[in-house]
């Protein structure tokens, strides 16, 4: 193994190029002019949106750096550039213009920033706008974080995993070949093959200049994750404030045992000594991104108590550092938390809570576990900064994509105010659909939230089709969120009624409600789907009952094959699943996070003397075929690694010989979700079309 990977540029200094700078290379992709016609948010609008990324509050607490993405489609891509602003408000300063993306902004002191790009590391005086290399790895980081007196720097980089020597004596001489031999599971994940692992990387930052050596605090020859795949990064690690110990997240385990195991720990590495303990030793579940106190004394972080359950509702654990005592904060709070932060008194915690159809913040107290709702509106909260009393949130909602809004710690139940401003010369063109909130009543008596979303042309005299929703997870709550996949307001903008409920299984409306859904794929969530259309259908004269369709990906996608299959009455006129669950057999044996199904459908499906494996495999898609009699889309990726697209394929092919009225749209380069902008457009393109064609 190489000893370092990283290379210093010594004195290598590089000046930004000013936005109306003659000297700006043509092929950066900055924002665009924008016209719409209509008031109508279309698919190809909505790619011409900037795309809040990471935001750094200075140490002061006086300026804000953010990110945002513009997308060019001939290009078929996007590009990230860096924004400052005051936090009190006002015209944001463009500080970098590059045909290579910067993210990851960090303040080193209130009038310094550093950020990655491309392979480097960055520093920039904001005030000159000069800019000098740090740092350079080959391979490039997955982000960064500066010790709080600024001494040294923690980086995440990747090492490439090792075949054993009885395998690598087969490749010699073969440096051509793209055979790949496995021996053990988890050989692939989500949508890469695992040839690569991160780890977190120490070293020292002295005069503007990081070390070229480096310490593995995970250890050289250990072959885990840090930060975990396939999501996890910077926040799952942290410095404690004096400097000399990290904490960090860490499932060690590989293979089999991986693939089989969602139980990963919390690790204190102390950097004097190198030494390594493990602080959630017993807790079997996903234990995720620790958070120092400010006196250093405690550690808190994201907690599962079930290990093999990925969805287990996040506790807030607090740990006592010196006694060893752990606490949980959400004993009594029957939500989630994500996102940790501590005040400066250390006297409460700061998180986000997916709480009855929305993402807000609340406040827990550390002596009492009294709880306070800080944020609320009809929005998504998906992330904030806490600088003293002031909390800086990055919140869309259905009708919005991401800015920052800014909160006071001691606010009860507020909206927020708006600081950012990057799409409102489009968004004022626009003529957004209505959205409100309906509480349905459920076969068994529960309420069940459930959002409408008006077309964008409403006219309360006329009649529209309507599409319904299947959201996917399962375990996934239907919230204010904005995406450039599922986009209400898109289909808003094409004339549909979309009926989005938050059926069996979406988080948010207490544990109960939650885990219903595991075991029972076929049973209530698929009846909650049927409350919720019917209840829109017969009391809403303006939605035509002869012109609803529905669609979903993954959970979601399974939904709609098993809705095509129960679909007798002809309540769905039109069918589109993307990435769906076909056949629970052959799922089993091709997806690569055992625990899911293992958790969810209750095991391998030869174990036939299980009653719960009868239950769950009897409600696979696959069995009821036989019964579809409804058009049906069906749209599949092959980087999907989650549920594979042999699984679109059967589905497709099912229909077709079934002589059902059939689509495939495949994508040879995409994963779980469609990224690139252009498959984006024609997934659009298509999604409509399809919809047009039977219910218009």
């Amino acid at each position: 193994m190489k000893k370092s990977l990283l290379f210093l540029v010594a004195g290598a200094t590089l000046l930004t190029v000013g936005c109306g700078d003659k000297n700006v290379p043509t092929d950066v992709i900055g924002k665009p002019e924008v016209t719409v016609e209509n008031g109508q948010f279309t698919p190809e609008i909505m790619w011409k949106l900037g795309k809040m990324g990471e935001t750094a509050v200075s140490p002061d607490g006086s300026q804000l750096a953010y990110a945002v993405t513009y997308y060019d489609m001939d290009q078929n891509k996007g590009n990230a550039e860096l924004y400052l602003m005051s936090t009190t408000g006002g015209d944001a300063k463009q500080l970098t213009t590059t045909a290579e993306s910067e993210w990851n902004p960090a303040w080193l002191d209130a009038n310094t920033l550093l950020f990655c790009r491309g392979t480097q590391i960055v520093s920039m005086d904001v005030k000159s706008g000069k800019e000098t290399v740090v740092a350079e790895n080959e391979n490039g980081f997955e982000g960064f974080k500066i010790a709080p007196d600024g001494s040294s720097m923690t980086y995440i980089a990747t090492l490439p995993v090792q075949r054993p020597e009885h395998l690598d004596k087969l490749y010699a001489g073969l440096d051509k070949t793209t055979g790949r031999i496995n021996e053990d599971l988890m050989y692939r994940h989500w949508d890469q093959w695992v040839d690569e692992y991160p780890h977190i990387y120490l070293a020292s930052f002295q005069n503007g200049k990081v070390s070229e050596n480096r310490v593995d605090i995970v250890g050289e020859d250990q072959p885990f994750e840090c930060p975990m795949r396939p999501w996890g990064g910077i926040e799952q690690y942290n410095y404690s404030p004096d400097g000399t110990k990290i904490v960090y997240t860490c499932r060690k385990k590989t293979g089999k045992e991986y693939a089989h195991s969602t139980n990963s720990d919390i690790f204190l590495y102390d950097i004097p000594t190198g030494e390594t303990k493990n602080l959630s030793e017993g807790i079997m579940g996903y234990d995720q991104n620790p958070v120092f106190s400010h006196d250093g004394k405690m550690v808190a972080w994201e907690s599962m108590e079930r290990d093999g359950y990925e969805s287990d509702k996040l506790r807030l654990m607090v740990m006592n550092l010196e006694s060893g005592e752990k606490t949980d904060l959400t004993e009594n709070f029957d939500y989630g938390v994500s996102g940790i932060h501590w005040t400066d008194n250390d006297e409460e915690l700061v998180a986000t809570v997916m709480y009855r159809g929305m993402l807000e913040i609340f406040a827990f107290n550390r002596q009492t576990k009294a709880v306070r709702q800080i944020s609320h509106g009809y929005h998504d909260v998906n992330g904030f900064e806490l600088n003293g009393d002031k909390i800086y949130a990055s919140q869309v909602s259905i009708q919005y994509p991401a800015e920052v809004y800014a909160y006071n710690l001691s606010d009860s139940c507020k909206e927020g105010s708006k600081l950012t401003s990057i799409n409102d010369d489009v968004l004022s063109q626009v003529r957004m659909g209505k959205v409100e909130e309906y509480w349905i009543k459920t076969v068994d008596g529960q309420e069940m939230l459930t959002w409408l979303v008006y077309p964008y042309d409403y006219d309360s005299t006329k009649t529209y089709p309507a599409l319904l929703f299947c959201e996917g997870g399962p375990q996934n709550i239907v919230s204010q969120f904005w995406s450039t996949r599922w986009n209400f307001e898109v289909m808003s903008g094409a004339g549909y009624f979309v009926i989005a409920p938050n059926r069996r299984g979406c988080p948010g409306f207490g544990t109960a409600w939650c885990e219903q859904i595991s075991g029972d794929y076929g049973g209530l969530c698929m009846q909650d789907y049927m409350s919720a259309t019917d209840y829109f259908a017969q009391n809403f004269k303006q939605i035509d009952p002869e012109r609803i369709g529905a669609c979903g990906a993954s959970f979601g996608g399974y939904s709609i094959y098993w809705l095509a299959g129960h679909n007798e009455n002809h309540r769905f006129k039109a069918f589109l699943a993307h990435n769906g669950m076909f056949n629970f057999e052959q799922q089993y044996l091709e997806t690569e996070e055992l625990w899911f199904d293992n958790w969810d459908l209750g095991g391998p499906y030869w174990d036939w003397n299980n009653p719960q494996i009868k239950k769950s495999y009897a409600n696979s898609p696959h069995l009821f075929v036989d019964k579809w009699n409804t058009p049906i889309c069906v749209i599949h990726s092959e980087f999907d690694f989650r549920i594979v697209a042999s699984e679109g394929m059967a589905a497709y092919n099912a229909a077709q010989m079934r002589g059902i009225e059939s689509r495939y749209l495949y994508f040879p380069d995409e994963t779980h979700w469609v990224l690139k902008p252009q498959n984006s457009l024609l997934w659009h393109r298509n999604f409509i079309d399809w919809f047009d064609h039977y219910l218009k």
